[in-house]
Parts: structure tokens; sequence; C-alpha cells
């Protein structure tokens, strides 16, 4: 016999046997290949995450037939694997009608929801409301938020709290939403913020709104699923994309610990696959645990619940995107060899599944795209060539930083304003001391958020930018400030001085200056300055890719970053940049 219970405190499931057969084996073989959490308590018993079970239950049911094992479930593990056979039933049967289309409008008046709600959000929300857990994946500006809390709105009873997990950066904003739309709860809303004990001391009275950060979770997973277990609750991720390594990072693991516990589920993304189909995966195990999903499999099963709005059904005008070529100096071009070469060097004994050998080439990747970008930004880093680069250094400035303060002012001259993005932090505030003249702000994430009135905060800076006629430039970091901000009323005009692989990062910080609100007539610019025959055609050709591949998954074929090539911190890598990276260094095409 087989005992299969649930322990609510840890939110795992423990499998205890009362002998070690080959039955036994080979249920112990299957939870341990096929989870990340497998914890071995001894030979007769092992405990998994809930969710995990849910994955892999059909194989224990198979072995425990196929050597005749009972198996004893207990009663709370019994009543949670009904939940999760009616949530596969009705996403199988492609959900309930709540509402008619017709019927949504008067039922949110109903609700005193005061926002009014477009056709889009109306077809949006009609498909959402068919379903406990979906997905909205809709364009900046088309209204994810509004969405999300007319579902609510729907969806709740009096009892129900709603806990979104967010960006520190879009907590304002949600504030704002709730005010707007659903009015009557604008002062239900807080902040788990302040550390344990003050959290804990939140969620003993809560408010029906609940913001808390995707950092924030882990350190709070227990009090949050004591929350979860004695409270009707829904849960929304903003920014879904951020928990895609799922269970072998923290904080997906910790959220994928909670998927089983809330009423109703919605993630929210515009990027929500930045590099790879298997981006989507854990997002999908998060609405859905108890249905299977591989990168086989999930972008037919995410087709069934989630909504999109793009920016044609918006209405918005098309970008003009141009690759600019700046070519390097002949110094900087013979480090920039000599660097490539040990990276080559390097790549020849890369084992991809060593993952310190794989975060080294990274760090060797990293090098190359700054020494391109601005060589003294390697000017603290070790290298066996010191003395190369600390003659470029004395010489001559990078190309690509002279050509983007010069372009800067050239817009300034015609009285446009300008955002600068580069993946650095040394860039970022030399760039702007470099334009101080034009009363040039920047943002990086050593920048703190705080109100507008504060001189230095993230906040004061954009409204300078925003109310001052004459600042002229914003030096930003798209890590930093691809969310939650809106520039595309005063700014038409974007310029890379270099980018990553990170393709979220750069589709958030593109919208920045193109979202909905601007007119057919109004024209926006993307100059991407690009280094010819160095790693900068490699980033290009995998952000290009990432976005295509997107763009499929979400049957958006607008979604794509091609740029018009005119004459005269980084983040980690996905296997497929590394072998792109390595046809580079090893001079074959790609």
């Amino acid at each position: 016999m087989i005992l299969v219970e649930y322990v609510a405190e840890t939110r795992q499931v423990r499998l205890i046997s009362d002998e070690n057969g080959a039955g036994w084996i080979h249920i112990r073989r299957t939870c341990l290949d096929q989870t990340d959490e497998f914890e071995d308590i001894g030979p007769s018993q092992f405990a998994i995450p809930w969710w995990s079970f849910l994955a892999v239950r059909s194989s224990i049911g198979f072995y425990a037939k196929e050597y005749g094992l009972t198996l004893n479930v207990d009663d709370q593990a019994t009543k949670l694997l009904k939940e999760a056979l009616a949530k596969s039933k009705s996403f199988n049967q492609d959900g309930e009608e709540i509402f008619s289309l017709d019927a949504i409008r008067p039922k949110l008046t109903a609700l005193k929801f005061a926002r009014p709600i477009t056709d889009k959000q109306l077809r949006n929300i009609h498909k959402l409301i068919k379903y406990k857990a979906a997905a909205t994946f809709s364009v900046p500006g088309a209204g994810k938020t509004t969405e999300a809390l007319a579902y609510f709105a729907i969806m709740r009873n009096e009892n129900t709290h709603l806990l979104v997990i967010a960006p520190k950066n879009a907590f304002a904003a949600w504030e704002e939403q709730l005010k707007e739309c659903l009015p009557a709860l604008k002062d239900d809303i807080c902040r788990l913020i302040g550390g344990f004990n003050n959290i804990s001391a939140l969620l003993t009275h809560p408010k029906k709104l609940l913001l808390i950060t995707y950092q924030q979770v882990p350190n709070v997973i227990e009090l949050l699923g004591s929350f979860l277990n004695e409270h009707p609750c829904m849960v929304f991720l903003d920014e879904s994309h951020r928990m895609k390594r799922g269970a072998t990072g923290v904080i997906g693991k910790a959220i994928l610990s909670l998927a089983h516990l809330p009423s109703n589920k919605l993630i929210m993304s515009g990027t929500p696959l930045p590099n790879n189909i298997s981006d989507l995966v854990p997002q999908f195990n998060f609405l859905y645990p108890e249905i299977k999903a591989e990168d086989s499999t999930v972008k037919d099963l995410i087709q069934k619940v989630f909504v999109r709005t793009t920016k044609i059904e918006l209405g918005l005008p098309k970008v003009n995107r141009v690759s600019i070529p700046v070519s390097l100096t002949p110094a900087q071009q013979y480090l920039y060899t000599l660097l490539k070469s040990e990276t080559a060097l390097e790549a020849a004994n890369l084992k991809t599944a060593d993952r310190n050998a794989v975060r080294r080439f990274s760090r060797s990747v990293l090098r190359l795209i700054q020494l391109v970008s601005n060589p003294m930004l390697l000017a603290n880093t070790p290298l066996a060539h010191q003395g190369i680069l600390a003659e470029i250094l004395s010489e001559e400035d990078s190309p690509k930083v002279d050509w983007v303060c010069n372009r800067a002012r050239q817009l300034a001259y015609e009285g446009k304003k300008t955002v600068i993005w580069s993946s650095f932090v040394g860039n970022v505030e030399l760039i702007a001391a470099r334009l101080a003249d034009l009363k040039a702000e920047y943002i990086h994430g050593g920048v703190e958020a705080g109100s507008e009135e504060e001189e230095d905060t993230r906040e004061a800076k954009i409204k300078r930018f925003h109310d001052d006629q004459h600042t002229y430039v914003l030096v930003a970091n798209p890590a930093a400030c691809s969310e939650g901000i809106s520039l595309h009323t005063v700014c038409h005009h974007a310029i890379y001085l270099d980018r990553n692989f990170n393709a979220a990062q750069y589709l958030q910080s593109e919208d920045r200056i193109h979202r909905f609100g601007l007119t057919l007539e109004q024209k926006t610019y993307i100059e991407i300055v690009c280094a010819p025959g160095t790693i900068d055609e490699v980033v290009d050709s995998r952000l290009r890719a990432k976005v295509q591949r997107m763009g499929e998954v979400l049957d958006d074929p607008d979604l794509n970053i091609d740029p018009i090539t005119l004459d005269p911190e980084a983040t980690d890598l996905e296997k497929e940049d590394i072998g792109e990276i390595l046809n580079y260094l090893q001079g074959k095409a790609t």
C-alpha cells in the first residue's frame, strides 16, 4: 500500500510505502526524474510539490496498477484531486460561458465598474471569464489591467481577495487603475512590504487587493500559502514572464508552489516568451498544474486561454527602425580581435550543461559587447591586454558614444526629445554627463523609486523629462526602465547605443515611446547603433529570431523588429544564443 497525503504547511504531497518493491522503485524514479524538488525522506517515503504531483499523477497510477499497489489517498489530497479534475475538464471543454458578450457591459455597470471598456477589451473579457485561469498578452496601452480588474469584478464574490504579484514600479498603476475602475474599493488596497513581520500583520486583517513584488514572494511563502488556504483569493501575475525559469528559479519555484490554491488566476504580459517557447511552460504550469505542458505542446495549450490586442488593432502607426553602422577604431578593432580569439578558445571547450562554464562564457561575451559599446567600460576589468586598452582610453573616445551624443544634439537642435538606451550603468551616467547642457536625465537600477517631489527619484526624473521643455534627453537602462513608464506623449525618438540578448526588455523599452495614444500621423523613430562585423550583429540576429518566434506563438504578424540598414548588464544566455555566438566565433555563417 502507498499512502498519499497532502501537507498543507509546505504545499507538498508525501508518498509513504509499506514495501520497497519494483513498483515503488518505478514511482520514486518517475517523481525524481520529473521534478526539481524531490525531497528524499528515506527509502520508504518522499515528498514533492503538489503542482509536480499533479503532473505525474497518471504515471503514479499506471505503476500502481501495473504492480498491484493500493493507493490510499487522504481526505485533503482527495479534495484537491477532485478540484484538479474539474479544472482539467473545464479547460478541455473550452471553459464555460458565464455571460454573453452583450451582457458583460450591463453586468459591469451593475457591479459599479466605473471605467468604460472598449470593444477589444469586451472581446477579451468575454473569453477570459470562461476560465478559472487565463492569460492576457495584450500590448502596452491596450488595457491589460482594466481587463484584469473587470475579470476580478465579475468572477469574485463578496469575500474574495486579489493578490497581485508585480514589479514594484507597477504598484502605483494598480492603485490608480483600481481607483478608476472600482472606486468603491479605492481604499481597500495595500502593499505587502516591510519584511516578514509587517507582512504577517497586514495579512491578519487583509485588504481586498494586495500587492507584492516577485522578489518578496519567496521570503514570505509560508505566509502567502496560509493566507490562500484560509481565504478565497485570486492571484494575478503582472509581467508573468518574470517567472519563466519556473522550478529552477527561486521566484518561479515559490509561485508554482501556490498554483493550486487560488480560486482564479491570470497571467499578464506583453512579452510572455522573451527567449523561446520554453518560457511559456512555467507560466502555463501556474495556470493549470493539473495539465502536463511541454515545449512541444504549450503553444497549443496556451492558445485556448489567452487573449491579445495587437498594435495593429489599436491603430498604432508602424515604427521606423533604422540600423546605424558605426565602425570601431583601428586600435579598438585590434583589441576586439584579440578578445574574440580568446573567447573562441573558451567556446571550443564549452559544455552547456556546466552552468558555471556558461556563466564564465557569458561574461566573456559581455566583455565583447562592452568593448564594442564603449572601451571605458573595461577600465576596471582584468585583461591580458591592459596596455592596449590603456592606449585606447588615452587617445580616443568610443565611436558609438560619440555618434549617439552627436545625434541627440542634432535632434535637440530640431526641438526633439530623445531617449537613449544602454545596458550598462557606466554608459548611462557618462552620456547623461556629456549631455548635461541638454539637461539630460538618467535612470538605472541605482535610481530609487519615490515621489515626483523628491529631486533624484525615478518619478521626478521622468516628470522633468515630460514637463521641462529644455530637458531634451533621458538616458536609461532597459533593465530598470523598460516597464511602467510612458514617454510617447513627448518623445518620438529612441537611440540604442547597445543591446543584450533579452528580447522582453528590448520590446518593452521600444514600447515606452510607441504605445496607445499616438495619432496615425505621428512617426516613431528607433535608431540602433551597430558595429559591423562584431557581436552586435549576433545580438541583432538573436533578438529578431526571438521576437519573430513570439509573434508566431501569439498570432501577431506585426511583432517584428527588422530594421532598415543604412549605408554610410547583460542577461544569462540561452542555448540558442550560445549556438549562434559559437558559429560567429568560429567564422561560420549564421
